[in-house]
């Protein structure tokens, strides 16, 4: 009775510490137990991002769809570029290389691509080297494997988007 008693006692005193449907505050996350808190600014040093979970934030925003004529994938792909969503009703914002930059679904006649442009009101283009980095994190940005290669639309070094198609099934 002692074995079961001197816990149960310890455990109700324990808990009585806090409530226990209070869930703020340091957290101990991954294998390292390092604390993890949330700060309002990006430079702080404690700073994690709150919406870190992109597929489900791509997932509610909705598909754009297109019809065309064209059936070169390259040609597909521009057409992709060309409609893909700059604001946050219609695309999720995403971070590369200290810039932000939107993140949208659109579907061209039968085919999902994943698009990455500026957002809307930026003008600037984008450094030609973030297609790679965006084809490599594509699975990890939609929850979809990438059914072909990156396509650019612009000049050599500087584009104005990116497209992926997706392969969700």
């Amino acid at each position: 009775m002692k074995k079961i008693l001197l816990p149960a006692i310890a455990f109700v005193a324990l808990s009585a510490c806090e409530d226990i449907w209070d869930r703020e505050g340091v957290g101990f996350t991954g294998l390292d137990g390092e604390p993890r808190t949330t700060a309002l600014q990006a430079g702080a040093a404690a700073y994690v991002a709150k919406d870190v979970n992109i597929p489900a934030e791509l997932a509610g925003v909705p598909t754009i769809r297109v019809s065309t004529d064209q059936t070169e994938p390259d040609k597909m792909a521009g057409v992709a570029v060309d409609n893909g969503g700059r604001t946050p009703g219609s695309a999720v914002e995403v971070t590369a290389e200290d810039r932000n930059l939107m993140l949208s679904t659109v579907q061209v006649n039968d085919t999902l691509y994943a698009v990455l442009r500026a957002p809307e009101g930026d003008s600037s283009k984008i450094d030609s080297s973030v297609g790679p980095k965006f084809g490599s994190r594509v699975q990890r940005l939609t929850g979809c494997l990438p059914a072909g290669d990156v396509y650019k639309k612009g000049s050599s070094s500087r584009a104005s988007g990116f497209a992926v198609p997706l392969d969700c099934s």
